[in-house]
């Protein structure tokens, strides 16, 4: 009989309970079971605050990170936002070192007719500085978000920012329209 070496490496985890001793091996999340609110809560709002503000410093890592929670579709739009070529970039918009901070406000989760849970809206703040001692324009924001859990990716560096598989597959965000007073109500 051949002995054949492996053709694959699967990492695991062994973890000792420090009071009991007790030993066991951390299971790896495949991508399937059911992930609670709370996880997709914090990849939400944790999204929305990487991939929404800008500090030239972070732009590059805040960039990549970004990259691993895109669904294909999703990453060519990205690549396309941030390309130096497009004036709309942040790179071309923020040269001059403005700066944008993100506060995410609320996160609600919509189902559908069918009864799929993949639609998300996030209500955030941005808070834009031209320059070191510029005051912020603060402005309020909505985005609405399709998203879905997929197999995590093998790749290491992907993985470190994105270890349950979460994907966005469509973004929408927009400013929020000022609450105005109805016509003749000076109140």
């Amino acid at each position: 009989m051949l002995l054949m070496p492996l053709k694959r490496v699967d990492p695991f985890v062994v973890r000792v309970d420090n009071s009991s001793g007790v030993v066991d091996v951390v299971p790896v999340y495949t991508g399937e079971g059911r992930v609670e609110q709370s996880v997709t809560r914090y990849f939400l709002s944790h999204y929305i605050t990487v991939c929404e503000r800008f500090n030239f410093a972070t732009a590059e890592s805040d960039y990549e990170e970004c990259g691993a929670f895109h669904a294909a579709q999703r990453n060519q739009a990205w690549y396309a936002q941030w390309n130096p070529n497009n004036p709309a970039s942040p790179l071309n918009v923020h040269k001059d070192g403005s700066t944008v901070r993100v506060q995410v406000e609320a996160v609600s989760f919509f189902q559908r007719a069918s009864g799929v849970t993949d639609l998300a809206q996030v209500r955030y703040l941005k808070a834009e500085r031209q320059g070191s001692g510029a005051d912020e324009r603060i402005s309020h924001w909505i985005a609405t978000i399709q998203y879905a859990y997929t197999p995590p990716s093998r790749d290491p560096r992907v993985r470190r920012w994105n270890p349950l598989g979460f994907k966005v597959i469509e973004m929408t965000p927009e400013p929020e329209a000022p609450v105005q007073a109805p016509p003749g109500n000076n109140g």
